[in-house]
């Protein structure tokens, strides 16, 4: 493998404590049956009660890589760090198209949550090539939730739904005033008002327009372009990391988050 050296990427012996005290805590026990009668023979482990054998990331969303975990480690260090695919894979010397499946399985393992907006929510729509993204953010917050239709334009009854689905009854909505808009506050209990942005009034919606501004960026920086059966998951990994950045702080917050052993009886 070739690979460049960085101070800050651990050791394969440093990151294989490392999983072994997130995923199985201070004492080994089998996955399958969680008995503690576990035995190891070089890099693999043995059950003594249900006769299981395994190794430290075969229960997990990690069990089929056959990179070393340093490898592993360096790619998730520049994932979580924004560091783009061109980049990243000059750094760990793969192939872009390598880069990017792994960044793919980094995405497709962050945790789910559920939030629900309130207080002052701003509310607006992107359009791209067949597809619309609705995003809110919670006013002075972090906080964001989206919905993406595969519709060149949303109708009244998908604004209806998100704010079923995401915007606490009796919150204020800020909108641009756009005719799906219009008489919102009858179908869900929001006191809505507009900002008129052929008049430049954006002060009630300045940072829902900031948000889009930072996801192209996001965009064009990390992964340079986007198709469109690429938006839903690009989308995501935005909002989370606007969301939650703690998750995104090390490699070792995201994996304490993200690894958990799943039993395949």
């Amino acid at each position: 493998m070739g690979m460049y050296t960085l101070n800050h990427i651990p050791s394969e012996a440093q990151i294989e404590r490392f999983l072994r005290r997130t995923l199985f805590g201070t004492r080994m026990r089998c996955p399958e049956c969680a008995s503690p009668r576990v035995r190891r023979y070089e890099s693999r482990y043995r059950c003594l009660n249900c006769r299981t054998k395994f190794s430290l990331t075969s229960h997990t969303w990690l069990a089929n890589h056959k990179a070393p975990l340093s490898q592993v480690w360096l790619l998730l260090w520049c994932w979580t760090q924004q560091v783009p695919v061109k980049q990243t894979a000059s750094l760990a010397e793969l192939s872009r198209q390598h880069t990017y499946g792994w960044f793919d399985t980094f995405r497709s393992h962050l945790p789910e949550d559920t939030v629900i907006l309130e207080g002052l929510v701003q509310l607006d729509e992107a359009f791209g090539r067949g597809w619309t993204l609705m995003l809110g953010k919670q006013s002075g917050s972090r906080k964001l939730a989206y919905a993406l239709l595969d519709l060149p334009e949303p109708q009244r009854q998908h604004v209806c739904y998100f704010l079923q689905s995401f915007v606490r009854p009796g919150s204020r909505l800020a909108t641009d005033g756009a005719g799906i808009y219009r008489g919102i506050e009858q179908w869900w209990p929001v006191i809505h008002s507009t900002d008129i942005h052929r008049k430049f009034e954006f002060g009630q919606t300045s940072e829902i327009e900031g948000m889009f501004a930072c996801f192209r960026t996001f965009i064009r920086r990390m992964y340079h372009h986007v198709t469109a059966e690429k938006v839903p998951e690009y989308v995501s990994e935005f909002c989370s990391r606007f969301s939650s950045p703690e998750l995104f702080e090390n490699p070792r917050h995201y994996l304490k988050k993200s690894l958990t052993l799943v039993p395949t009886r």
